[in-house]
Formats: structure tokens, sequence, C-alpha cells
């Protein structure tokens, strides 16, 4: 048994803009498959062109997926009221992404697809995201933190996007 410390490096940035107009841009800019139907296309698959093929059409404008949400405000507002502020976790990725850092650090598959964490604070509407390339610095694989760099890139290009 081994256990490692591993540093994660946060994206955060705070909107002026209101909850719902931040998630609605989200959202508008990755694909939202019905996840069932999805999962029995890409096992249907019998090639990797023809899983190609299935991931792509599923991605939105970013080259990305919206593969779960949780909206946890909600779930403390059955505790506290309608008080609580709004937020919600997206869990965000493209699998054929997810495939080649996999291909070079097995435990990169720990980290994808990645979480986006959308909230209201007094502030304003804060996004946030940890980044891969901090995952998956300490393994050393200059091929898995090339392909993390670019899907930090994609992430936090979102995340301006939606919150500007």
């Amino acid at each position: 048994m081994t256990t490692e410390k591993i540093e994660v490096e946060r994206f955060s940035l705070t909107s002026s803009k209101p909850f719902d107009a931040v998630v609605a841009a989200l959202k508008s800019a990755v694909g939202q498959p019905d996840m069932v139907e999805f999962f029995k296309a890409t096992r249907a698959a019998t090639s990797f062109p023809d899983l190609e093929r299935v991931v792509q059409g599923a991605l939105g404008r970013t080259g990305l997926m919206l593969f779960a949400e949780f909206d946890l405000g909600a779930v403390l507002r059955r505790e506290t009221g309608s008080r609580t502020p709004n937020s919600m976790r997206f869990v965000v990725g493209n699998p054929l992404i997810m495939k080649e850092m996999v291909k070079h650090v097995s435990d990169a598959g720990s980290y994808a697809p990645v979480t986006i964490l959308i909230d209201e604070r007094a502030d304003g509407v804060h996004l946030s995201y940890d980044l891969m390339e901090s995952y998956l610095l300490s393994y050393g694989s200059a091929e898995a933190l090339a392909v993390a760099r670019n899907l930090d890139a994609k992430i936090t290009s979102l995340l301006r996007e939606s919150a500007s």
C-alpha cells in the first residue's frame, strides 16, 4: 500500500453575471447527450473508428460533453431553507482526451472527466476547476502533461466564456 501527496492547482474566477446565466452559458457550450444512449452506443461500437464517431457526435462546440450534473444547492436547501446560495457541480470531459492521458499515465483515469464547480458567493458567481496538469505533474510523463495542458486550456476557456 502506498500513499502519495499530490499538490493540486485550482483555477477560479468570479462572474458578475447571474448564476442561471453562467450555468446556461456553460451548458450551451458542451454536448449534452442522453447518457444511457451514449453508453449503449459506445458499448455497441465494434471498432475504434466507430467509437470515435459516437464520441464526436456527443461533443459540443468546445469538444467537450456533460457527463453528469449535481445540484448541491438543492440538497443544502433541504436542510437550510430557500436562502441557501446556488451551487452546481458539473462533470465534463471527452473520452478521447481521457484515453490519450491514460495511455501514458494510468492514474489519469482517476481525474477525468473533470469537475467544474459553479457556486454563488457574496462577491459573485465563482467558477472553479482543478487543473489536470497539476494532478499529473508528479507522474513525469511529458506526453500526458501535453494532453493535460490542452484539456486545461479547453476548460479554462470554457469557464472564461461562461463567466463573461
